[in-house]
């Protein structure tokens, strides 16, 4: 399917940070054209990103590539983030942009859910991920939820609990997961990886753990090819830099290097039996959206739990890491007080 999608519109028209949101031939609203089959509807919950514009101008683009299935983005609920300045300053116009595109803006989650068949949770800000995906679990609807899957480890127990408990395949990824590099050595082509780097971005967000709001990118390279299994994590702070050490229990090691100088790149090195693989570029949504679609039509998830809740395990290790000034964090203790946590949210929801 990868195969048969041009590459090269699909990156002219997702466009990533929406610097330009120059709408031209996307602008013909749903209804001047053929209507989405029942069964693709999506519904977009938060505009306060540029993913939601991105993902919307291909999916509901009047040539879009069969490769999308035909679904197409219909509804949106606008209200991500309640407190993040350079998010709320973005709904406005994010919000202008998807009516442009066609888009029906509604003013709650429920109504959303009325007319929609699957959603795509796009708010910015993870601390609300829990509360907004709940209603979505519960009218079971497939859910993909944009990164970061929540901003705490407790929360995103609890979001994994729910769609088990109502029976609903739930997935989160960031788009470097599906780097074609990095999907070759997870493919075997290096053989066994023995051990990675991996490097991003990471800007800091104070209502975040640090590396949940942007260093999640390369966290999510270096599981790519690692897998799970790390046992605890060592990091190096300063203003410019963070590195972050996980020793895996087969003894293996992987590293994450986050920057907040310089340019701002994504990549790293994969080590196997067979030799070594450079990680990256990134590509652009391309990937990640037509793992979402294939996971609309067929709810097999392409990232299971467990790799999803350990990442975010070894992110606030990473924190854990840094409160004691670099002194191994073990990522049993991480589990331990995250389960009771989402224990307690359990209770309370």
């Amino acid at each position: 399917m990868q195969q048969a999608y041009n590459r090269r519109n699909f990156i002219r028209t997702t466009a990533l940070a929406g610097a330009a949101l120059g709408l031209g031939s996307y602008s013909l609203p749903l209804s001047g054209r053929s209507r989405p089959a029942a069964g693709t509807r999506i519904g977009i919950i938060g505009l306060d990103t540029s993913h939601s514009v991105a993902m919307t101008k291909t999916l509901n683009a009047e040539n879009a590539d069969a490769a999308l299935g035909g679904y197409k983005v219909v509804a949106a609920y606008p209200q991500g983030s309640l407190d993040i300045a350079s998010s709320v300053k973005r709904i406005p116009e994010y919000t202008e942009a998807l009516k442009k595109m066609g888009v029906e803006i509604v003013d709650s989650i429920p109504e959303l859910l009325k007319k929609v068949d699957v959603v795509m949770l796009e708010t910015n800000d993870g601390r609300r991920h829990l509360e907004q995906a709940l209603p979505v679990l519960k009218a079971g609807k497939r859910l993909f939820i944009d990164k970061p899957i929540a901003a705490s480890l407790a929360d995103t127990i609890v979001i994994f609990e729910e769609a088990k408990k109502y029976n609903v395949p739930v997935f989160s990824s960031s788009s470097l997961r599906f780097m074609s590099s990095a999907q070759a050595v997870v493919n075997g082509k290096v053989g066994k990886v023995v051990g990675a780097d991996a490097y991003s971005p990471c800007a800091l967000e104070k209502t975040h753990p640090d590396f949940f709001w942007y260093g999640i990118h390369g966290v999510e390279i270096l599981y790519t090819v690692m897998g799970t299994g790390c046992k605890e994590v060592v990091r190096v702070h300063t203003d410019s830099t963070d590195i972050a050490i996980g020793t895996w229990e087969d003894g293996r090691i992987g590293t994450f290097r986050g920057t907040r100088t310089g340019q701002h790149t994504y990549g790293g090195t994969a080590y196997g039996e067979k030799g070594d693989a450079v990680l990256g570029p990134f590509e652009g949504y391309e990937p990640l959206l037509l793992q979402i679609i294939k996971f609309f039509q067929t709810g097999t998830v392409p990232v299971k739990p467990e790799d999803t809740l350990e990442i975010c395990a070894f992110m606030e290790a990473a924190d854990e890491s840094k409160r004691h000034h670099g002194a191994p964090a073990s990522m049993e203790k991480i589990w331990e007080r995250a389960r009771k946590e989402a224990a307690r949210k359990s209770r309370n929801s």
